[in-house]
């Protein structure tokens, strides 16, 4: 075991040192440079592009930029060529917003997906099997923002109540119960859309790999043995169905920047997927190449940890 752990660290260090490498050509082969000047905007003068260039190293071969960045990086000396303020405390700050609302948004979806699956299966071509196949793939159908948009609107003319930002503006004075209570309003909708799509998607999965496992050998025999239905699927066919699952957790990680770009711009939260978004339209280079990074990092962390879930859900991976 501690050599399939050891051989899945290594792999994963090596990969993402070509992830970072590859990256930042990426980077480099967009067009233009990242020095380059808008001819129409006065304030800038071909010394403080000279300055700029020598800041940033921009004017050294393009290995060694890529040893100066990450050497910066990891020192905590990286800035933003938008504000001038640390990359990490940006991202940090940013990570802290999203982090409440992608933990909300996949508690909802992976407690309610696996039952209404699971059920789905059990019942196959009855009301509820066709009722819940009909709600899934409408949702699937329905455009994130649309839907949104549509939630928004009920909420607001139906409650009055604010649901854009993080907090409700003018609350400084208030308790700190109404504080919190506050925030998780606001926490509530935008978690709920989030997971809307992903409890559709998943229980369909859920549904056919219940499906899939149902005919195996090894619950008829269960069944012939006289077993609880209950018994039959919980515990003898959902454990051999969660393999696939075990890998699709490890890859909800990455959630944390590219899955909530939408909602975060629509309920204008300050989250990691908006600041990404607003760096690449700005053509801010350090921040785009750190959240590319930190996107590798969470994507092979969120494979590290199927490996270990492999070694509780599959024995045969412990032998």
């Amino acid at each position: 075991m501690l050599s399939f752990v050891g051989r899945s660290i290594i792999q994963k260090i090596i990969t993402l040192f070509f992830v970072s490498i590859v990256s930042f050509l990426i980077i480099h082969l967009a067009p233009g440079e990242p020095s380059q000047v808008d001819p129409l905007n006065p304030k800038f003068t071909p010394e403080m592009v000279e300055r700029f260039r020598k800041e940033f190293h921009l004017d050294k071969p393009l290995y060694l930029q890529y040893v100066y960045f990450y050497r910066d990086l990891f020192t905590g000396k990286t800035v933003s060529w938008k504000d001038n303020q640390s990359v990490l405390r940006k991202i940090w700050e940013r990570f802290l917003n999203s982090l409440p609302l992608f933990i909300v948004g996949t508690i909802i979806t992976w407690t309610l997906s696996f039952p209404i699956g699971i059920r789905a299966a059990i019942f196959r071509g009855g009301f509820y099997d066709r009722s819940t196949t009909f709600f899934s793939y409408l949702l699937i159908s329905i455009p994130g923002f649309f839907f949104a948009y549509i939630l928004i609107i009920f909420v607001v003319t139906r409650f009055h109540v604010p649901v854009i930002g993080m907090e409700t503006f003018g609350l400084g004075d208030a308790s700190w119960l109404r504080l919190i209570m506050d925030r998780v309003w606001h926490l509530l909708l935008p978690s709920v859309l989030g997971a809307t799509g992903g409890i559709a998607i998943l229980s369909r999965y859920v549904r056919s790999q219940m499906l899939e496992v149902e005919g195996q050998d090894y619950v008829r025999t269960a069944r012939a043995k006289g077993l609880p239905e209950e018994q039959v699927y919980y515990k003898h066919a959902l454990r051999n169905a969660l393999l696939p699952f075990v890998t699709m957790f490890g890859l909800i990680l990455p959630g944390l920047i590219g899955g909530s770009v939408i909602i975060e711009s629509i309920f204008s939260w300050p989250g990691m997927g908006r600041m990404a978004y607003e760096a690449i339209l700005a053509r801010d280079y350090p921040i785009i190449l750190t959240v590319n990074f930190v996107s590798a990092v969470l994507v092979l962390a969120g494979t590290f940890v199927s490996d270990l879930l492999y070694l509780v859900v599959d024995p045969r991976i412990r032998l």
